[in-house]
């Protein structure tokens, strides 16, 4: 592949980039020379290698994509032309060449630039993004409204392979086709896994198949032979043989589009040369790219999935500071399951671990090495994943779905209608409940009590430290039917976990403060702030450990021996833990205050995980001073109503 100067080590100091530093827009890119855009690759490589050392964030998809990304601002008129990216991750050299280059060094930061493609922060960032597998479907939207409008507006789907695994991404390209609409989908091929044909021959060949000398011909002869429809046949089936002993696009064919590729995606003039061709082209074509992951930085070229991502690069002092003794790590939430699920296993050989391509977030890693023939990684299926699970579970094994709360929402139609209905024992390990920091809103898991506690036949269970994440896990696999246990990013309070494997009460929670006047019922993990905060209020703080099921008796004693109980949740407020209390009391009919909090109705942005539970008052402070406003306005209506009467 073309030459890009590859680096060995992220740069400490911002790098001499002058023809970048002329780049405040894709208008000012589209007036240089073709002969200078490898030097403005060169210096854009570069600068995000520095700027992501300086602030961390995702890394190995933006170097793989960067000559593509000046490619197609050079050739396409954006904003005009709709350029929409997948997932989001590779979108930096994007940011970078749309006017946001000075603002790299607030990426995923508190009111910053969000890590994904944002709607609201950019004309240039045309759908927002974050999961997987939606570029298809929303670039043939705007080439429907295109058509209907009739702009002449040209749609771009940008797609690594790994999205390609997903359902929704074919649905698209067949609804594409089946439409005829003008649309270029490019799949961004990083890991080889489609074809490895790449070189000399191939691109020749993806010239041609681009050539507007080649379609007309093409497009000639159908006319030509309109009336032989005999003749159509032979000619249509020889030009797919022609096409699959020189690339593997006969499937897309088939679906309707024009197969182009695949040719070197860090080859910058033949990426030119060939958009420009596809440019004039009428219908749905498709152009396979292979890329590099990491292009450019030796590191990340040899291990793309440890450089998916980079934590910010801390400078060296100047000083070597004193030794310090490290302390053991407290493990994650994650490690909490993948220790579990590898210790169950060994004791029930129905377990069977599935995830879809969340393997090392999931840490299920040990499990995959241990129980290869018991571990599936469906890739990016949740769908399927939810129904795989289901029908291991009528045939009597026992399914452990390790799945972050914001991606089982894709699957939640099968979660009710695949599992719930038919009371299957089905375990959804939840990650990433709750806020999830830098991510921002397309990753946080803030609805998942809501949306499963409403399921006939759940069990919805919310530890507050590790521990009790082994515990309740090994509840749900115990349970007959389906069960959910919700943690969150990151690690805990560093509790004790206890390596036994038998479970706790269903239903059952714990008094872990007596007080009085308030009582604090805690679902998952943040009992810390509410232990701090009921200190300062000489509170009650139940530790509930259960959503569905409700520990009832627990709920009328705490309500009996109080005058205000408050629910808190990392999750919506509407429709999750505490509107299960509030509910539950009034179907008792007791009437006692009830102060829910949790987050609020709004989706909460980018920024790191203690900054946005201060700014949903979810810390200790947050708590008291809400507790403390509540009982300010329950002692003014009282006196009230004492005047009154």
């Amino acid at each position: 592949m073309q030459d890009t100067y590859t680096f060995k080590e992220i740069p400490s100091q911002r790098p001499n980039t002058p023809l970048l530093d002329r780049i405040d827009a894709p208008a000012q890119l589209r007036e240089l020379p073709a002969e200078q855009l490898t030097q403005l690759a060169r210096e854009l490589r570069a600068f995000l290698l520095w700027s992501v050392g300086q602030t961390g964030g995702h890394f190995g998809a933006g170097l793989g994509v960067l000559e593509l990304t000046v490619a197609l601002h050079y050739v396409f008129n954006t904003p005009e032309d709709r350029l929409v990216w997948d997932v989001g991750h590779q979108a930096y050299p994007h940011k970078i060449l749309t006017g946001r280059r000075e603002q790299m060094g607030t990426i995923r930061r508190k009111d910053g630039l969000a890590g994904f493609p944002k709607r609201a922060e950019s004309e240039y960032d045309t759908f927002g993004v974050g999961h997987s597998s939606t570029s298809i479907s929303a670039a043939l939207g705007m080439a429907i409204a295109a058509r209907m409008q009739n702009t002449g507006r040209k749609s771009i789907a940008v797609i690594g392979d790994g999205a390609m695994t997903a359902g929704m991404a074919f649905e698209a390209l067949n609804h594409a086709g089946h439409l005829h609409s003008d649309m270029l989908v490019i799949l961004n091929d990083n890991d080889m896994s489609i074809s490895r044909n790449v070189g000399g021959l191939s691109n020749y060949f993806a010239k041609l198949l681009a050539s507007r000398t080649y379609n007309q011909v093409r497009d000639s002869s159908k006319k030509v032979l309109q009336g032989a429809p005999h003749l159509m046949a032979l000619a249509k089936k020889t030009e797919e043989h022609f096409k699959g002993m020189i690339a593997p696009g006969t499937l897309f064919e088939e679906l309707g589009f024009n197969y182009i590729g695949p040719i070197d995606g860090h080859d910058l003039p033949l990426l030119v040369e060939t958009l420009e061709n596809i440019r004039e082209l009428e219908g749905p074509q498709f152009l396979h790219v292979v890329t590099t992951k990491g292009k450019g930085f030796a590191p990340a070229e040899a291990d793309p999935i440890g450089y998916h991502a980079i934590n910010k690069i801390e400078p060296v002092p100047a000083h070597k500071p004193e030794p310090v003794t490290p302390k053991p790590a407290k493990p994650k939430y994650a490690n909490v399951f993948g220790q579990w699920l590898c210790d169950t296993a060994a004791q029930d050989e129905r377990v069977v671990g599935i995830t879809p391509a969340m393997c090392e977030g999931s840490d299920l890693l040990a499990f995959a090495e241990r129980y290869p023939e018991r571990y599936f990684d469906v890739a990016i299926a949740e769908q399927h994943s939810v129904t795989l699970a289901a029908g291991l579970a009528c045939d009597g094994a026992k399914p452990v779905l390790a799945i972050y709360s914001t991606f089982l929402q894709r699957g939640y139609d099968q979660l009710i209608h695949d599992v719930a209905i038919q009371n299957l024992d089905v375990l959804f390990a939840i990650d990433r409940a709750g806020l999830v920091g830098e991510d921002g809103p397309t990753h946080a898991g803030a609805f998942d009590i809501s949306y499963l506690r409403c399921i006939p036949n759940m069990l919805v269970m919310t530890p507050s430290d590790e521990n009790e994440t082994r515990q309740l896990l090994q509840t749900g696999l115990m349970f007959s039917g389906p069960a959910a246990v919700r943690y969150p990013r990151g690690t805990g309070p560093g509790a004790e976990i206890q390596p036994s494997l038998d479970g706790l009460p269903i239903g059952k929670g714990r008094r872990v403060r007596d007080g009085s006047g308030i009582a604090i019922l805690n679902f998952g993990t943040l009992l810390t702030p509410a232990l701090e905060a009921a200190e300062a209020l000489g509170a009650t703080v139940a530790d509930m450990r259960f959503v569905k099921p409700l520990d009832e008796e627990l709920i009328v004693a705490l309500a009996e021996q109080h005058e205000l109980l408050v629910t808190l949740e990392e999750n919506a407020i509407a429709g999750g833990a505490g509107s299960a209390v509030t509910e539950f009391l009034n179907h008792r009919e007791v009437q006692m205050p009830v102060l829910q909090l949790g987050l609020l109705d709004t989706f909460i942005d980018h920024g790191k995980h203690g900054e946005l539970l201060h700014d949903c008052g979810l810390d200790a402070d947050g708590i008291r001073i809400a507790i403390e406003g509540r009982i300010e306005r329950l002692q003014r209506q009282s006196l009230k109503a004492v005047k009154q009467s």
